[in-house]
């Protein structure tokens, strides 16, 4: 197959730069390829300066939507041949981010979202299963994304307590001394233990499925399963629906 028959994905890099990287390394990995003509084009832009956080804006200390940034970064991935575009960061698909991108970029583009995929994946892959657990960022969880796209595939969101959030979960991906924004490679111990004690939260709470919906929660937690419920890697599923949008017939079959 010649690179002109294959679609060029775009990756919003950034947000965090880390889990740019991650998304373009799991892209790579989920394709089938014997050389290096065979992989797909991939265009990744990482300007984390000019994307405001996320969370800020949608809890109110911010103003600024992050959407006008990132859809800037998608105007110039465009420019360059990207027509398939991911985001890796669950945060940035909330309504108020997410509609305001689409009414931004041009027509031509196909944005993927993330949450979206996601919900279809756990619908075909368990589908006798219904109780779904919500790791995430503030933003993610006070936007209610997950839950509400979950409820049109009959699924039930189950997000951490606010205490939860607020006391682990925010401080492993945000803290400055020991976070994973401050501190993606390696992790530290703390942050990993922080975020294991929201998957026991989940666990109690009668997840049958765990989502890691954030982005920089599988640079910490690697594992496919915990106390035999399976961890869902959203990044993952990411990186397989833009081959599927590229070059359907490059994905891999089977998804760990």
């Amino acid at each position: 197959m010649n690179t002109d028959d294959k679609k060029m994905i775009g990756v919003i890099g950034g947000m965090g730069p880390h889990a740019g990287i991650d998304l373009v390394q799991k892209i790579f990995n989920q394709t089938k390829a014997a050389s290096d003509q065979d992989h797909l084009p991939i265009a990744m832009l990482s300007i984390p300066h000019s994307i405001s956080d996320r969370t800020e804006f949608l809890s109110g200390k911010s103003d600024v939507n992050p959407a006008s940034a990132i859809s800037e970064v998608i105007g110039t991935l465009s420019k360059i041949g990207a027509c398939i575009i991911g985001m890796p960061c669950n945060t940035a698909h909330a309504t108020p981010i997410f509609n305001e991108i689409i009414e931004r970029i041009p027509k031509e583009v196909k944005l993927v979202h993330m949450i979206n995929e996601v919900s279809k994946f756990i619908k075909n892959k368990y589908p006798s299963m219904e109780n779904v657990g919500i790791l995430s960022t503030m933003g993610t969880s006070i936007s209610h994304v997950y839950p509400d796209c979950f409820s049109q595939y009959g699924l039930n969101g189950i997000q951490v307590s606010e205490e939860i959030q607020k006391n682990y979960i925010s401080p492993a991906i945000f803290s400055k001394d020991y976070g994973i924004k401050a501190q993606s490679s390696p992790v530290t111990a703390q942050a990993k233990k922080e975020l294991l004690k929201g998957i026991d939260y989940l666990d109690k709470e009668g997840a049958e499925i765990i989502i890691m919906g954030c982005t920089e929660i599988p640079l910490a937690i690697k594992d496919n399963k915990i106390n035999g419920k399976p961890l869902i890697d959203s990044t993952k599923i990411l990186a397989r629906a833009l081959i599927l949008e590229s070059s359907p017939e490059k994905l891999i079959e089977e998804i760990g």
